[in-house]
């Protein structure tokens, strides 16, 4: 199976039902679209309606669905680009993002909107990301 053998480092540190949601949805789109960006964005979507980005891996989502604005539309990260919030459930409640925050380690997470926690997460996931990469 090629997704296997392009399983993104952050998954290879995941759960093994993420890194199959991956994999499986993977393999699909590049029977149906070919090799390439739109095979690993339709992957991505998938894993997003499951799992969330937490630091430098994916965890289980405690409600499954649409991570944010661009996974929730029909279809749309297959055929186009578009912001993401990276895997941060940006549909969650705002105390499950601060529960995050805290995991995370973020300063200032208390005083900061929804919006504010999301892009926090995102930066700090990134960082989380890159430390366990080298």
């Amino acid at each position: 199976m090629p997704g296997e053998q392009e399983l993104p480092s952050t998954l290879k540190r995941s759960p093994q039902k993420a890194q199959r949601t991956w994999t499986e949805a993977h393999d699909a789109a590049v029977e149906e679209y070919g090799e390439g960006e739109r095979a690993h964005r339709t992957a991505f979507s998938a894993l997003k309606h499951d799992f969330e980005k937490v630091g430098d891996h994916w965890e289980p989502k405690e409600e499954k669905g649409p991570s944010d604005a661009q996974a929730s539309k029909e279809g749309a990260p297959a055929r186009r680009g578009g912001p993401t919030a990276e895997g941060v459930d940006a549909n969650a409640s705002k105390e499950h993002l601060l529960g995050i925050a805290r995991r995370l380690d973020i300063s200032g997470r208390s005083r900061m909107t929804k919006d504010e926690l999301v892009d926090a997460i995102e930066h700090a996931n990134r960082r989380e990301t890159r430390k366990a990469r080298s």
